[in-house]
């Protein structure tokens, strides 16, 4: 059975992401790159206000958020690089893990 590749950190994935755009500028039409980015903005700010204790979205809410934005992103890259997609999906329960966990959360 073929070795899993380790799971990617917030920071080599926002790196990834951003040296794809800028390669295939025209494989993600503008407005989907405009609403990817509020999508993930939004969902950054919303778990800063749970994990500040100001959030009136509850934790497994926020979860749904970041599976369905994930999928929407694999959508978009998974013909045009496969090996990202891959990536990400490994990396999937260790980029929520992350984001959930309040001090990891915070040093990201």
């Amino acid at each position: 059975m073929p070795e899993e590749p380790p799971a990617l950190d917030l920071t080599s994935l926002e790196k990834r992401l951003r040296e794809k755009r800028l390669r295939e500028t025209k494989a993600i039409g503008v407005f989907t790159r405009l609403s990817l980015k509020n999508q993930v903005d939004d969902l950054l700010e919303q778990l800063a206000a749970f994990h500040e204790g100001r959030g009136q979205i509850p934790l497994a809410k926020l979860r749904e958020s970041y599976d369905l934005l994930l999928l929407k992103v694999l959508s978009l890259r998974q013909d045009k690089d496969p090996a990202l997609a891959r990536d990400i999906t490994v990396s999937r329960e260790a980029l929520w893990n992350l984001l959930a966990d309040p001090v990891k959360f915070a040093n990201r």
